[in-house]
């Protein structure tokens, strides 16, 4: 199966309403051909999940630029004033999830878990609403887990059928967001013959990658 598609072609399966995963640290590691693309769209109404809303003229930033966004889901936002202008003013929802939570409601997502217990945010507003459970004497939140319609997914390298590695800080989200959506877009920086990346440095097999941008 050819995965191979175009810019334009990966924004025309976006639709609105949806919820996107978008991969990355401060757009490092981050599918930012498709997303500015996307900006250039009429797609609105998208809840975005991602560690961080980037910067106003960077990455998923330009989505907030276009008011595309109904709400994120992130661990900040204090490098995008537009997130914060747009959340002060009613204009989106914005969900605060400390970022090694978020990264683990990802992988719950992903791995079919019905949730993870973590201690962190026990006593904050990170609790309000929140089901607390009791584990051998010890409070834990139950944080739920996540899951999106599209990931789109930055890689460093991958191959032509859709084996990606990721460099730096992009491995941090990237892996566990490309198991936790119902469709995989890759936008891979340097595309390689299939067979050169080594088994043992593939972070994300080529069975969970839908398509692929190069």
């Amino acid at each position: 199966m050819n995965k191979k598609i175009t810019v334009e072609q990966a924004v025309s399966k976006i639709k609105s309403g949806m919820t996107v995963m978008v991969g990355g640290f401060l757009s490092n590691g981050s599918a930012n051909k498709i997303l500015d693309a996307l900006a250039k769209s009429d797609v609105k109404d998208i809840t975005l999940i991602t560690n961080d809303t980037s910067f106003p003229d960077k990455g998923a930033g330009k989505l907030l630029e276009r008011k595309q966004l109904k709400k994120v889901i992130a661990s900040h936002i204090g490098t995008n004033e537009l997130t914060q202008q747009q959340m002060n003013n009613g204009e989106i929802e914005v969900e605060f999830v400390p970022q090694g939570t978020l990264a683990e409601r990802i992988r719950a997502g992903g791995f079919g878990l019905g949730g993870v217990l973590t201690p962190t945010g026990l006593g904050t507003v990170i609790a309000q609403g929140k089901q607390v459970i009791n584990v051998d004497g010890k409070d834990y939140l139950l944080e739920k887990p996540l899951r999106a319609d599209i990931a789109l997914i930055g890689a460093g390298r991958g191959d032509e059928s859709g084996n990606l590695v990721y460099y730096g800080t992009s491995q941090n989200f990237n892996p566990v967001m490309a198991a936790a959506a119902d469709l995989v877009i890759a936008e891979i920086d340097e595309t390689v013959p299939v067979g050169a990346i080594r088994p043992e440095e593939v972070h994300t097999p080529a069975i969970m990658v839908d398509y692929i941008v190069s």
